[in-house]
């Protein structure tokens, strides 16, 4: 029920626009979002790195309505990208992109435009891009263009949503050589025709698609912060022999950086994703929804009078 909560409130312009209005303090968006700059991206990007952390960079940005929106949009992750490797900064850390953000919704065309122009400077920078997950209903568009882009951008990754009922198939597809998939749980209100329900049938769907990646000649990026799901996956890798340089795990910045801490201690490579940017409303709502525990921190920033 309070996930579904979270994810309505994700939609509500009346209530983003009370949230942000409050005297939310720093610690709150902080605590998830890097910062409202690509300076302040660099920033933590630094602090990761040093870590011995990797990083993928989500510049936060999901209302692209205009032509001009989507090229500004790529401008700034072409910017972002020069600025990772004048900082040293890259291959550990790479960019992570929304085809909506890029014009999707306006025209398919703009948004493989632009995503090819930021995989160009990602190229240039001596690094990768991964192409972000969002609502089903442009899950086949974003495949499409991941097929396009891997045709001269092969290291380009994908990312598959495991409470989506197609999953399983799309992990089949794209477990093979050279293949970069990040498995994720999932972060949008999807109806019960296309995605499962239930927590128990998503982890279960996790599971089976995580050992199709596995078994397979692709990297998986295992994207979860469930400590069972850690477990298998470290079990799954010793079961189809996989070195830690062979897989990866990705947790989301500001959770579980005890985990991250461990793991990296452990010899895996993790990856860290860092989003940063001003439209930062929505992607907490999802952080929100995803983990209920973080309730409480969030309600005591809101109500704040400082």
């Amino acid at each position: 029920m309070l996930r579904s909560l979270f994810f309505a409130a994700a939609g509500s312009a009346r209530l983003e626009r009370l949230v942000e209005s409050a005297p939310v303090s720093r610690g709150v968006v902080r605590r998830f979002v890097a910062g409202g700059s690509a300076e302040e991206a660099i920033r933590a990007s630094r602090e990761l790195a040093d870590d011995g952390l990797a990083i993928s960079l989500d510049h936060l940005g999901e209302e692209t309505e205009t032509a001009e929106q989507a090229h500004a949009v790529r401008d700034e992750y072409v910017g972002l990208l020069a600025r990772l490797h004048d900082a040293g900064l890259t291959p550990p850390a790479e960019v992570s992109v929304k085809l909506s953000a890029l014009g999707q919704r306006l025209d398919e065309k703009i948004a493989y435009e632009n995503a090819r122009a930021i995989c160009v400077a990602a190229a240039e920078a001596g690094t990768t891009v991964t192409l972000d997950a969002e609502d089903h209903s442009t899950t086949d568009a974003t495949l499409e263009t991941l097929l396009e882009l891997r045709k001269d951008f092969p290291d380009t990754g994908a990312v598959l949503q495991a409470y989506l009922r197609r999953t399983e198939g799309d992990c089949r597809e794209l477990a093979v050589a050279g293949s970069r998939v990040r498995l994720c749980k999932g972060a949008y209100a999807e109806p019960e025709s296309v995605a499962f329900q239930s927590a128990l049938d998503v982890d279960k769907s996790y599971v089976r698609c995580l050992n199709i990646l596995m078994a397979g000649e692709g990297y998986p990026m295992v994207a979860t912060h469930d400590p069972r799901l850690i477990a298998i996956a470290e079990d799954r890798a010793r079961w189809f022999d996989r070195s830690t340089g062979e897989y990866e795990f990705q947790l989301l910045y500001g959770v579980r950086p005890e985990e991250q801490a461990r793991l990296a201690a452990g010899g895996h490579t993790v990856r860290v994703y860092l989003p940063y940017g001003e439209q930062w409303y929505g992607y907490l709502m999802r952080r929100l929804a995803e983990r209920p525990a973080n309730v409480a921190f969030f309600v005591k920033a809101v109500s704040s009078r400082k």
